[in-house]
């Protein structure tokens, strides 16, 4: 299935949580801290910004911010909240769509690299990003670890979330180094819905190389947007890369 098809109408109108979830304050104000320190009032390049969720309040800091987002609907929920003068949104895919003028950083968070199903294309994401910075620039990356030590002998899938009203669980396919995300929200009675998305895991190793093959050099990997220590047991990290 095509990511454009994933993130259709009904996904854009759904996707936004204000103040909770992924929009939370604790989970949105760290992220937008780091990028405003890192851009230092420059401009910054976002891929895949989606509806907004970290590029409409970093640029209500004052950092200039333009987007690149794949999904027309995502871009039309993003326009209830900021227009074109405020925060430019380039419509295109990240591995080839081109911004004008040059950044002092681009950044693509919430594992939205992983979207991109091939290692060419998660490559030339680096390369695109690249081709956007001025000399010594950065680019930072937000992606999960695979969590392939839950996974028992014969068993592909692992829940990562489970609450009241959802059910969060991860398949894998280990040869091909793919995973879909699946999303059960449950209703009253029997009613539930699904949501669905592929992505393709890349190890932390494996994304450094991929930077060294655009020309960027790991500056620093921590295990959160505050800085915490990135060890064997992170589930997460946040990569700045700068071009060298």
């Amino acid at each position: 299935m095509r990511q454009e098809d994933i993130w259709d109408a009904v996904a854009a109108a759904r996707y936004d949580t204000p103040g909770t979830g992924m929009f939370a304050p604790g989970v949105v104000d760290p992220v937008v801290d780091r990028l405003a320190e890192l851009a230092g009032g420059d401009r910054v390049l976002e891929l895949a910004i989606g509806t907004g969720r970290i590029g409409v309040p970093l640029a209500a800091r004052g950092v200039p911010v333009t987007g690149i987002e794949l999904s027309r609907p995502m871009i039309d929920q993003l326009r209830t909240k900021v227009d074109e003068d405020a925060l430019p949104v380039i419509a295109g895919d990240m591995t080839t769509a081109t911004a004008p003028g040059e950044y002092a950083l681009v950044y693509l968070v919430f594992n939205t690299i992983s979207n991109v199903l091939t290692q060419d294309g998660q490559v030339a994401v680096f390369g695109n990003a690249a081709r956007h910075l001025r000399p010594g620039g950065r680019f930072v990356i937000e992606l999960g670890v695979p969590q392939l030590r839950k996974l028992p002998p014969g068993q592909s899938a692992v829940v990562f979330r489970s609450e009241d009203g959802y059910v969060g669980l991860d398949t894998y396919d280990v040869l091909n180094q793919r995973m879909v995300s699946h999303h059960f929200t449950f209703g009253e009675g029997r009613a539930a819905e699904v949501f669905r998305s592929p992505h393709r895991y890349i190890w932390p190793a494996e994304l450094d190389l991929m930077g060294r093959l655009a020309g960027f050099a790991l500056e620093s990997r921590h295990a959160d947007w505050t800085g915490g220590e990135f060890t064997a047991e992170s589930g997460s990290h946040v990569s700045v890369y700068r071009l060298t």
